[in-house]
């Protein structure tokens, strides 16, 4: 599998700023998980658990060391990209959006971010992200001249859509999700309209499921996806090529008053914690926590694959890292919020 970095603006470092120095009173242990002081805020921390694996997991993750280890006053909220992103520049809330892909959505939160509504508390990938459109390397291999997203009009019948068997189908995001706006746009500029149909398969899960099938039985299927995932860890695929990262080109693709849609790879920012200013400004001990909580491809990946190995739902996936990566998270906080939070597991 062949992973695509790109490096992204060296004003991402400037918003997420140095993380400022917390002294913590000695609290007892047992006090940990109920000194509304320890948390530094009575507002309640709403948090957005996206409808992905990775994001739900992080949301849980968050939301239990807030809770059991801070004494916060913490809810789960349903979200995705563009409808939190959303209420979150206008009412802000939810609090906390734990791994916000902000390429997609890059005007509004700059916006957002000159209006002083929102804020990075850090990153939530420390080492980055990757999308695109993928084949399975069976596929590949089998097709050598597949390399490119302009070689697609080419084997449309390998890719057959079942319901209209003329046109191939390319497998987009479910709606909602900021890719789904860029590959709509990706889709015009290639002009693949006449050879393929744009599919949404209406849920991550549903899309997760189709890609699972085709690499089972070895099926032919060209389709978007992102890493880090535990689809992208377990089955071997191939990136088609698509032209360098270009800001102009991305940022008229991703407004939908702007045109001609051009041909450029995806942005692949920096994905982050991304917050309600008033975290920053009224609860700098939450605050300095999100700072810390970095995470890397191959820590996410391992425990997405044990999440989908043992059936696990978000919050189960949660509390299995909790119980068996403490060497990492407990460097996120202090020893008293550490020994509260596993004493509640």
């Amino acid at each position: 599998m062949t992973l695509r970095t790109t490096n992204w603006p060296v004003r991402i470092a400037g918003m997420i700023g140095i993380a400022s120095t917390m002294v913590l009173a000695s609290i007892g242990t047992a006090q940990a998980a109920t000194d509304d002081s320890l948390c530094g805020t009575d507002k309640l921390i709403d948090i957005a658990e996206m409808s992905w694996p990775s994001a739900a997991a992080l949301a849980n993750i968050h939301a239990i060391i807030l809770e059991k280890g801070y004494g916060c006053n913490v809810e789960l909220v349903a979200g995705d990209t563009n409808p939190t992103l959303a209420t979150l520049l206008a009412k802000g809330t939810p609090a906390i959006a734990p791994e916000l892909w902000v390429g997609s959505v890059q005007d509004a939160w700059d916006k957002g971010i000159e209006d002083g509504v929102v804020a990075v508390a850090g990153l939530a990938i420390s080492d980055g992200a990757v999308e695109g459109w993928w084949i399975p390397s069976y596929v590949a291999e089998a097709n050598p001249g597949l390399k490119r997203v302009e070689d697609l009009p080419e084997y449309a019948q390998l890719f057959a859509d079942p319901e209209e068997p003329a046109k191939g189908r390319f497998y987009s995001c479910p709606p909602g999700w900021g890719c789904e706006i860029a590959n709509a746009a990706l889709f015009d500029a290639y002009e693949l309209e006449d050879s393929f149909n744009l599919f949404s398969p209406g849920s991550g899960g549903n899309l997760d499921a189709s890609i699972a099938r085709a690499f089972v039985r070895e099926e032919p299927i060209v389709f978007y996806y992102w890493g880090p995932t535990s689809l992208m860890g377990k089955y071997d695929m191939v990136e088609l090529e698509m032209p360098e990262y270009d800001p102009v080109i991305w940022k008229c693709n991703m407004d939908a008053e702007c045109g001609p849609n051009g041909k450029s790879s995806f942005a692949s920012p920096p994905v982050i914690v991304g917050t309600a200013a008033w975290i920053k400004n009224e609860a700098p001990v939450v605050n300095n926590y999100l700072s810390n909580i970095s995470l890397n491809n191959v820590q996410i990946s391992q425990l997405l694959d044990w999440g989908a190995e043992n059936k696990a739902d978000a919050e189960a996936t949660a509390k299995y890292f909790l119980k068996t990566q403490q060497d990492v998270w407990t460097l996120w906080v202090p020893e008293n919020v550490a020994a509260a939070v596993i004493a509640s597991l």
